[in-house]
């Protein structure tokens, strides 16, 4: 293997190796053979046009114009001219996923859902960084220099997970960077000994061959200090990083405060992302079960946070301050001593392979007993693992209140406190003023908030027109929002986030709760939570009251008692306890029985899933691999066959203009070479050549013709003297700088050439014919060669048997 390919292969094999680190940062790897295969194609068209050879630079260039093609059919083929061209649509579609690509990167915790944005950064990072390290090591044969964008990958990587294997990605990304310092030094020797090898071993030149020898070495000990010193600041930068908090940056799986008393803070860590990379299976599988001494259970949803702050693009929970959990909760913000209200006991038990920051809890809850390492935020009422404590087969007893109020007391309740009114009633000013306008319109003649509140919940659920559907694109931003009052069409996260948005509008507090409804009864007297279960729905603030949850989704949960007038505050319309016939027949509170549901919504993309709108729709993998290969095989193809005849033409002259050898022999063979390429520049820039004429004839026919100056012209002599001394001369003094006349004469050629001509020379050169030439001539000489072979068969058929030719 010659010493570009190897250090090609090495640099390649660092960069996927330091790439490696990213893993841990996503939930699925399939990014990786995207990314690796991608690299694979990269490293052999810089192969490919080094061996041409192009000029350095024309090299990177070929190579991110192929990168950035096929970057182009993985995630903009439906913008790109022909799949595969990028176009100005194709570009702002790339604009679109990269913005949409930081925002999940500032939303989610690790390991975060593998969005076409966050792949799109993943993939094209990594490209980014393998077309530098080749580049530097190969193209420009510097492997030391490469280590520092090897490093930048190694240390995001490094800077944002904090996994038990980082030790191991570390081994990774610092094997593949000495590998590739060991490539070049191995090369780099490899040249000085075929320098030194032919040098007549005198005692006289001994010292000399010594000291160049360490010259050559020389600097392969300069690389390899870079390396250790770049291997340093890879384990010396993770550990000065700060400790960001929140999304992405946060820390995996927790989002903890910091210290043991009662400060820290919880970071905008999203509820579902663990519960999604859990649950993103075909089966309906149960998340939990539980038993309670209630016996209404419509309105036991199972709460895991709420999202509270919308700015624009997404619905998330605030960064909140959380303390110990107190033993007994304090009482409800806003409940009233004059609500009636049930105390009950719930059991709950989460199933082994559910791994969940936050507890699921009725709500509001007082007491919780749990063991384990849990934090309390008192805004939200919720409970969060601390120093990645999950729900992952807990066991745990919950006390709360299920708060029965009336339509009198929630029409009467006063104006919340003002700063929750702030802070509650705060929408983005990117909102589309059709949200505040359809909100005005529905709740016209409405006397009071809560009056608003119900004629919003109706709207969505009974009067407007709205229908469920699990196929609609998911989206929580301002124009999800909009274009689902337009559409009208959508799941539980349309619903409750629009509601939410419009009452907000209105001046009414309003946030948006996530978890589960209440679950399938079962003949044992358990009550099971299922995948399909997850759920999404508004809470709204009444003073007095307090928060209040309300059922906009059609075909979803219940809508609470005190929402609709046919039925007396305090009736409960479900009072039975879990009963074989429940079970047999669920109700219209039991989702997930529910023969609406399609095949889309048990992979959480349906409504009763939450998780594609909160954190974000997580798309394919992109095309299939076999179509990847085949298309970035016609990429390359596309790209190059225009090139052909430009990249033969070089790899010719870079032949003919070769060392003129060693020997007699070998000096006559290259003055006839470098005479011929003089008549074939000449030819390319429309001066033919003519066999009839002497070297010294030719030569001065294509001065005359060329118009080319005196420098030029008496290279193109000199050629043709020394072409004249190898013909006729009885002793040839083979020429030096024979190569350098050449080249003198191309000079020339392009100075008095126009720019068409001049083009023309560089990408269509007339003497490529000699390619087809060649191959006719070869194919005519198989067909003789075939025709006589053949003749010599017949002959000897047609001897008669034992006669010898």
């Amino acid at each position: 293997m010659s010493g570009g390919a190897r250090l090609t292969l090495c640099a390649t094999a660092a960069t996927f190796m330091a790439a490696c680190a990213l893993l841990p940062l996503v939930d699925l790897a399939t990014w990786i053979f995207q990314a690796a295969f991608l690299l694979v194609v990269q490293a052999g068209v810089g192969a490919l046009t080094r061996r041409v050879p192009l000029a350095r630079p024309l090299t990177v260039a070929v190579q991110a114009l192929v990168t950035l093609m096929l970057l182009t059919l993985l995630f903009a083929n439906a913008q790109a001219i022909g799949g595969v061209l990028p176009g100005p649509e194709a570009f702002r579609h790339f604009g679109e996923l990269l913005q949409a690509g930081g925002d999940d990167v500032g939303r989610f915790a690790i390991p975060a859902p593998l969005s076409d944005g966050i792949r799109l950064m993943l993939v094209g990072g990594v490209l980014v960084i393998g077309l530098a390290v080749d580049a530097l090591a190969v193209t420009f044969r510097s492997a030391a220099p490469a280590g520092l964008p090897l490093l930048a990958l190694y240390s995001v990587a490094a800077g944002l997970s904090h996994g038990s294997a980082d030790w191991l990605w570390f081994l990774l990304a610092a094997g593949g960077y000495l590998m590739l310092l060991l490539a070049e030094g191995r090369d780099r020797l490899s040249q000085w000994g075929r320098v030194f090898g032919g040098t007549a071993r005198s005692p006289g030149r001994a010292g000399g061959a010594a000291e160049s020898t360490a010259d050559a070495v020389a600097p392969i000990r300069t690389g390899r200090r870079i390396g250790a010193l770049a291997l340093g600041i890879a384990l010396v930068v993770p550990l000065a990083l700060p400790a960001l908090e929140g999304g992405l940056l946060g820390p995996t799986g927790t989002g903890a405060g910091v210290g043991s008393g009662g400060g820290g803070t919880i970071s905008a860590v999203n509820p579902l992302v663990s519960l999604q990379n859990s649950l993103n299976q075909p089966e309906d599988r149960e998340v939990m079960s539980y038993r309670t001494n209630s016996k209404d259970t419509q309105d036991l949803y199972l709460r895991i946070v709420s999202l509270d702050e919308f700015d624009g693009t997404t619905w998330r929970p605030a960064k909140r301050s959380i303390i110990d959990v107190p033993s007994t909760f304090p009482s409800p913000r806003g409940l009233g001593a004059d609500v009636r209200r049930t105390e009950i006991r719930t059991n709950i038990a989460a199933a082994g392979w559910y791994a969940q920051d936050w507890l699921p809890l009725p709500y509001p809850a007082t007491k919780v007993d749990i063991s384990g390492r849990w934090r309390y935020e008192p805004v939200g009422r919720t409970l969060v693992g601390d120093h990645n404590q999950t729900t992952r087969g807990k066991k745990y007893g919950v006390e709360s209140l299920i708060v029965q109020p009336t339509a009198e007391q929630l029409a009467n309740a006063p104006e919340a406190p003002s700063e929750l009114r702030r802070e509650f009633t705060k929408v983005p000013s990117s909102l589309p003023a059709i949200v505040e306008k359809t909100a005005l319109r529905v709740t016209e003649g409405a006397a009071n908030d809560y009056q608003r509140a119900v004629k919003l919940q109706d709207y969505f659920a009974v009067s407007g027109g709205f229908t469920y559907n699990t196929e609609v694109q998911a989206g929580s931003g301002s124009s999800a929002i909009a274009r689902f009052l337009k559409d009208k069409e959508g799941f539980c996260v349309h619903f409750s986030f629009s509601m939410a948005a419009m009452a907000r509008t209105l001046g009414i507090p309003a946030r948006v709760a996530v978890g589960f409804t209440p679950g399938s009864p079962q003949a044992d007297g358990r009550m099971s939570v299922g995948l399909r279960d997850a759920h999404a729905w508004p809470e709204l603030y009444f003073e007095g009251v307090g928060w209040t949850r309300f059922e906009p989704t059609p075909n979803r949960g219940t809508a609470p008692d005190y929402t609709r007038d046919d039925t007396p505050a305090g009736n409960p319309s479900n009072p039975a306890e879990p009963s074989e016939a429940a079970s047999s027949q669920p109700s219209a509170g039991q989702p997930s029985a529910s023969d609406n549901c399609p095949a889309a919504e048990r992979k959480l993309e349906g409504c009763s899933n939450t998780a594609p709108a909160v954190i974000g729709a997580s798309g394919g993998d992109g095309p299939p691999f076999g179509t990847i290969a085949l298309v970035a095989l016609g990429v390359v193809l596309v790209v190059l066959v225009p090139l052909l005849p430009m990249l033969w033409r070089r790899r010719v002259r870079a032949v003919r203009l070769g060392s003129s050898g060693r020997t007699d022999e070998d000096a006559a063979a290259r003055t006839l070479a470098a005479w011929l390429e003089v008549t074939d520049t000449a030819w390319d820039h429309g001066i033919a050549p003519d066999e009839s004429q002497t070297p010294r004839k030719a030569a001065a026919r294509i001065v005359r013709v060329g118009e080319l100056d005196q420098v030029a012209a008496d290279s193109v002599h000199r050629v043709a003297a020394a072409v004249e001394q190898v013909l006729y001369a009885p002793r040839p003094q083979p020429a030096a700088g024979l190569g350098d006349d050449v080249r003198r004469l191309e000079q020339g050629l392009h100075a008095k050439a126009s720019r068409s001509a001049r083009l023309r020379a560089t990408l269509a050169p007339r003497s490529a014919v000699r390619v087809a030439w060649s191959l006719s001539q070869r194919w005519a000489e198989l067909g003789s060669r075939w025709t006589t072979q053949q003749s010599t068969l017949l002959r000897r058929a047609r001897r008669p048997s034992g006669q010898e030719g």
